[in-house]
This record gives C-alpha cells, sequence and structure tokens, in this order.
C-alpha cells in the first residue's frame, strides 16, 4: 500500500534533515574556532622565541663588531 505524499510532507522531511545537517556544521565550526585558537598560541610563541632569538644574536655580532673595531 503507497502513501501519497504532499509536497508539504516532502518539504517538511527536508527541512527536517537541514536542521541536522546545520547541527552538525555548527559543531565542526566550534572545532575549527577552537583550533585556530591554538594555532594562534602556537605562532605567538614561535614569533616571541624567534625575535628573542634574533636579537640576541644582533647584540652578538654587534659585540663582534666592536671586538674587531668594524663600523
Amino acid at each position: 500500500m503507497a502513501k501519497n505524499i504532499t509536497t508539504e510532507d516532502l518539504a517538511r522531511m527536508v527541512q527536517k534533515g537541514f536542521v541536522g545537517i546545520d547541527k552538525r556544521f555548527d559543531a565542526v565550526d566550534k572545532r575549527f574556532d577552537e583550533m585556530n585558537k591554538r594555532f594562534d598560541k602556537i605562532e605567538n610563541i614561535l614569533i616571541t622565541d624567534h625575535q628573542r632569538r634574533i636579537e640576541k644574536l644582533e647584540e652578538k655580532v654587534d659585540y663582534l663588531r666592536n671586538l674587531l673595531a668594524v663600523k
């Protein structure tokens, strides 16, 4: 026995499917936001460390220049 499905029934079924998809995308978006925050923290740590190391190297180069009297 076949059941007649109206376009309204079909529209409701499709809408229900999209609600589930939207919830999943929201969860994925939240996880990406959390990952972006973690990557930003890592990037800031690396930039700070590299900047510190560059400054130390510049100080050592200046010291060697002064030691060798090169200007």
